[in-house]
Protein backbone atom coordinates (compact mmCIF):
# COMPACT_ATOMS: atom_id res chain seq x y z
CA UNK A 1 0.00 0.00 0.00
CA UNK A 2 1.33 3.56 -0.72
CA UNK A 3 1.98 6.53 1.50
CA UNK A 4 -0.44 8.10 -0.27
CA UNK A 5 -3.59 5.45 0.18
CA UNK A 6 -2.97 5.86 4.15
CA UNK A 7 -4.76 8.20 6.60
CA UNK A 8 -2.85 9.68 10.02
CA UNK A 9 -6.36 10.92 11.23
CA UNK A 10 -6.84 8.11 13.73
CA UNK A 11 -7.76 5.54 11.57
CA UNK A 12 -5.04 5.92 9.50
CA UNK A 13 -1.01 4.59 9.68
CA UNK A 14 -0.34 4.56 13.71
CA UNK A 15 -3.37 4.10 14.72
CA UNK A 16 -4.22 1.27 17.38
CA UNK A 17 -6.98 -1.66 15.76
CA UNK A 18 -7.61 -2.59 19.53
CA UNK A 19 -10.21 -0.33 21.53
CA UNK A 20 -9.05 0.55 25.17
CA UNK A 21 -12.18 0.12 27.90
CA UNK A 22 -12.82 3.34 29.65
CA UNK A 23 -11.07 1.20 32.72
CA UNK A 24 -8.19 1.10 30.44
CA UNK A 25 -7.78 4.78 29.38
CA UNK A 26 -7.52 4.86 33.34
CA UNK A 27 -3.65 4.83 32.80
CA UNK A 28 -3.57 7.76 30.21
CA UNK A 29 -5.79 9.87 33.04
CA UNK A 30 -3.13 9.06 34.97
CA UNK A 31 -0.14 9.58 33.42
CA UNK A 32 -1.66 12.67 31.97
CA UNK A 33 -1.88 14.08 36.00
CA UNK A 34 1.85 12.76 36.58
CA UNK A 35 3.10 14.81 33.49
CA UNK A 36 0.86 17.95 34.94
CA UNK A 37 2.83 17.69 38.15
CA UNK A 38 6.07 17.73 36.65
CA UNK A 39 5.31 20.61 34.17
CA UNK A 40 4.05 22.28 37.33
CA UNK A 41 7.12 21.18 39.58
CA UNK A 42 9.73 22.13 36.96
CA UNK A 43 8.22 25.45 35.98
CA UNK A 44 7.78 24.83 32.29
CA UNK A 45 4.14 26.15 33.02
CA UNK A 46 5.39 29.60 33.94
CA UNK A 47 4.54 32.74 32.01
CA UNK A 48 7.49 34.27 33.13
CA UNK A 49 9.79 30.90 32.50
CA UNK A 50 8.57 31.12 28.84
CA UNK A 51 8.77 34.81 28.67
CA UNK A 52 12.76 34.38 30.08
CA UNK A 53 13.32 31.80 27.03
CA UNK A 54 12.17 33.97 24.13
CA UNK A 55 14.10 37.14 25.81
CA UNK A 56 16.97 34.75 25.60
CA UNK A 57 18.02 35.35 29.53
CA UNK A 58 17.79 32.19 30.99
CA UNK A 59 18.66 28.28 29.88
CA UNK A 60 15.83 26.71 31.51
CA UNK A 61 13.23 26.25 28.98
CA UNK A 62 16.48 25.28 26.41
CA UNK A 63 17.53 22.64 28.68
CA UNK A 64 14.08 21.03 29.34
CA UNK A 65 13.38 21.12 25.36
CA UNK A 66 16.62 20.08 24.46
CA UNK A 67 16.03 16.87 26.67
CA UNK A 68 12.99 15.99 25.70
CA UNK A 69 14.10 16.19 21.82
CA UNK A 70 17.20 14.22 22.82
CA UNK A 71 15.21 11.24 24.27
CA UNK A 72 13.09 11.83 21.31
CA UNK A 73 16.13 10.81 19.27
CA UNK A 74 17.27 8.10 21.49
CA UNK A 75 13.66 6.72 21.74
CA UNK A 76 12.88 6.44 18.05
CA UNK A 77 16.33 4.92 17.32
CA UNK A 78 15.69 2.63 20.09
CA UNK A 79 12.13 1.76 18.46
CA UNK A 80 13.99 1.20 14.98
CA UNK A 81 16.49 -1.04 15.68
CA UNK A 82 14.81 -3.48 18.33
CA UNK A 83 11.06 -3.48 16.17
CA UNK A 84 9.44 -2.79 19.40
CA UNK A 85 5.89 -3.22 19.37
CA UNK A 86 3.52 -0.56 21.18
CA UNK A 87 1.81 -2.23 24.37
CA UNK A 88 -0.80 -3.77 22.25
CA UNK A 89 1.86 -5.87 20.42
CA UNK A 90 1.14 -3.44 17.33
CA UNK A 91 3.86 -2.53 15.22
CA UNK A 92 5.14 0.86 15.15
CA UNK A 93 5.41 2.76 11.78
CA UNK A 94 7.27 5.89 11.51
CA UNK A 95 6.96 7.15 8.29
CA UNK A 96 9.80 9.32 6.82
CA UNK A 97 9.10 13.14 6.89
CA UNK A 98 9.58 15.49 3.59
CA UNK A 99 10.20 19.30 4.09
CA UNK A 100 7.80 21.75 2.95
CA UNK A 101 7.85 25.95 3.55
CA UNK A 102 4.57 25.69 5.21
CA UNK A 103 6.27 23.75 8.14
CA UNK A 104 8.05 27.53 8.63
CA UNK A 105 5.26 29.52 8.30
CA UNK A 106 3.92 27.30 10.82
CA UNK A 107 6.18 27.04 13.27
CA UNK A 108 6.35 31.35 13.15
CA UNK A 109 2.94 31.28 14.01
CA UNK A 110 3.50 28.61 16.50
CA UNK A 111 6.05 30.55 18.34
CA UNK A 112 4.34 33.86 17.89
CA UNK A 113 1.19 32.49 19.71
CA UNK A 114 3.55 30.58 22.42
CA UNK A 115 5.44 34.19 23.20
CA UNK A 116 2.18 36.02 23.81
CA UNK A 117 -0.11 33.74 25.49
CA UNK A 118 3.29 32.08 27.73
CA UNK A 119 1.04 28.70 26.34
CA UNK A 120 1.85 25.91 23.86
CA UNK A 121 -0.68 23.34 23.87
CA UNK A 122 1.12 20.92 26.00
CA UNK A 123 0.60 22.50 29.20
CA UNK A 124 -2.15 24.56 28.64
CA UNK A 125 -4.58 21.91 31.44
CA UNK A 126 -1.75 21.96 33.78
CA UNK A 127 -1.66 25.89 33.68
CA UNK A 128 -5.51 25.67 34.43
CA UNK A 129 -5.27 23.24 36.97
CA UNK A 130 -3.01 26.09 39.12
CA UNK A 131 -5.94 28.46 38.53
CA UNK A 132 -4.30 30.51 35.30
CA UNK A 133 -7.97 30.00 34.39
CA UNK A 134 -7.70 33.02 32.00
CA UNK A 135 -5.45 30.06 30.02
CA UNK A 136 -8.73 28.75 28.76
CA UNK A 137 -8.82 31.65 26.35
CA UNK A 138 -5.65 30.18 24.84
CA UNK A 139 -7.44 26.62 25.19
CA UNK A 140 -10.19 27.62 23.14
CA UNK A 141 -8.55 29.88 20.41
CA UNK A 142 -6.28 26.32 20.18
CA UNK A 143 -9.25 24.47 19.86
CA UNK A 144 -10.48 26.90 16.77
CA UNK A 145 -7.58 27.35 15.47
CA UNK A 146 -7.27 23.37 14.99
CA UNK A 147 -10.62 23.78 13.39
CA UNK A 148 -10.14 26.26 11.14
CA UNK A 149 -6.89 24.53 9.62
CA UNK A 150 -9.20 21.41 9.45
CA UNK A 151 -11.74 23.64 7.04
CA UNK A 152 -8.61 24.92 4.85
CA UNK A 153 -5.95 22.41 4.86
CA UNK A 154 -7.11 21.30 1.78
CA UNK A 155 -6.64 24.68 0.01
CA UNK A 156 -3.13 25.63 1.34
CA UNK A 157 0.27 24.46 -0.50
CA UNK A 158 1.78 21.52 1.13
Amino acid sequence: MSLENKTVDGEGINASQKKETVFGNLKYLIVGIFFGIVFVKTEIISWFRIQEMFHLESFHMYGVIGSAVAVGVISVFLIKKFNIKTLQGEKIEIQPKTFSKGQIYGGLLFGFGWAITGACPGPLFAQIGTGATVIIVTLISAIFGTWVYGLIKDKLPH
